[in-house]
């Protein structure tokens, strides 16, 4: 039996299993703080927060948990993080340490099955109903796997443990920091009456926004919604969504999962008039996309740039280099040459976007000639 999933204009088909899978998603606990704290005696136990400084309009690329009281949250300008918890202790990111731990972590996984896939630094799906261990028990597979994360690496992972891959994400962040919860199949249809759409993957604040204005806010307000109704308010998405709000998701554990492109943008709750104002945002866009590069061991030979104007007309612009790269001034000083291809000094702005593509993995990267002339 297949299932069938359309997204973005393209059609997935997938093989359903004839009995249920068994699937763990780790996520490694605020895991670039954690390493610092590790690493720092000094740092345990304080509000920390691993980014660019508040001068460079730094962004926060991790938020210790003991910051996230103050509402230290990722992605946010460090700035106002300083504002939020005048007692926080800014790190400068260290992505070659973070990569190696990422490493150990990912090789304690794949000591139990070789269906692992990493989706960043700090967490991965593993397929675990056959596996090197000989357990029957997901449970007891996700048991082991955090205490020997604990007791080799000193770091705490959160485990979910489900019958499919959208479960399984769900339940990691159920009981985070250093949790485990388990969707067995019998209770799925339990866990599954009291979520928000914006449990659903692929449901981002803007989906989830055009959602609740059609009054579709559960997942039980998805299984219910009409066909046209809900194609209307998300497209192609539809179908997808009523699968999710079932709890069926028959997508396998890729092992090699490849990234094409990576990609950062924000809209602007009112337009940006000033030159100077777009030309920061589009700087610390760039910096952020390439932060995020550096995060996953990546590199990008190709970087574009998108502005869409208030009347919604959108343009994109993009470089390609022969060297591949994640550094930051790099990649801003790139993003903001392409910006002034564009009319964005004299027209409003509504949305700016930063993209990386062409990418690579460290490991496959090899000495290139210096990129041309811009």
């Amino acid at each position: 039996m297949l299932a069938r999933h359309e997204r973005g204009g393209r059609r997935y088909t997938f093989p359903v299993p004839e009995s249920p899978r068994r699937i763990i998603h780790i996520d490694m606990d605020a895991f670039y703080t954690s390493v610092e704290q590790r690493d720092d005696p000094q740092l345990r136990g304080r509000p920390v927060a691993v980014g660019g400084p508040v001068a460079s309009r730094g962004v926060v690329a991790a938020a210790s948990y003991e910051a996230r009281v103050f509402g230290v949250r990722s992605a946010m300008p460090m700035s106002r993080a300083a504002r939020l918890c005048p007692s926080l202790v800014i790190v400068r990111p260290d992505f070659a340490r973070y990569r190696a731990v990422s490493q150990q972590v990912m090789a304690i996984l794949r000591s139990c099955t070789p269906l692992v896939e990493p989706l960043s630094l700090d967490e991965a799906y593993l397929d675990v109903t056959d596996n090197l261990w000989g357990e029957r028990l997901a449970t007891t597979v996700a048991k082991k796997l955090k205490a020997r994360i604990s007791g080799e690496l000193n770091l705490t992972a959160s485990a979910g443990v489900a019958p499919n891959k959208f479960l399984a994400k769900i339940a990691s962040g159920w009981k985070k920091p250093d949790g485990l919860t388990v969707i067995a199949p019998e209770r799925v249809e339990e866990f599954l009456r009291e979520l928000p759409v914006e449990a659903l993957w692929g449901v981002g604040p803007v989906t989830a926004k055009k959602l609740r204005a059609i009054g579709i806010a559960r997942l039980l307000d998805v299984r219910s919604a009409g066909e046209e109704r809900l194609r209307g308010a998300v497209g192609n998405l539809a179908d997808w969504l009523k699968a999710l709000s079932h709890g069926e998701d028959a997508r396998p554990v890729e092992p090699d999962r490849r990234r094409k492109s990576l990609s950062d943008e924000t809209t602007y709750a009112s337009d940006l008039t000033d030159p100077g104002q777009v030309r920061a945002e589009i700087e610390r866009i760039a910096r952020r996309t390439a932060e995020s590069l550096q995060s996953k061991g990546l590199r990008a030979r190709t970087v574009t740039i998108k502005v869409r104007y208030a009347n919604f007309s959108t343009v994109t612009r993009s470089h390609t280099a022969a060297a591949p790269t994640c550094d930051a001034g790099e990649f801003a000083g790139r993003a903001l040459a392409l910006l002034a291809r564009t009319e964005a000094a004299r027209r409003p702005v509504r949305l700016l976007g930063v993209g990386a593509h062409g990418l690579l993995e460290e490991s496959e990267i090899v000495p290139a000639p210096d990129s041309l002339p811009f």
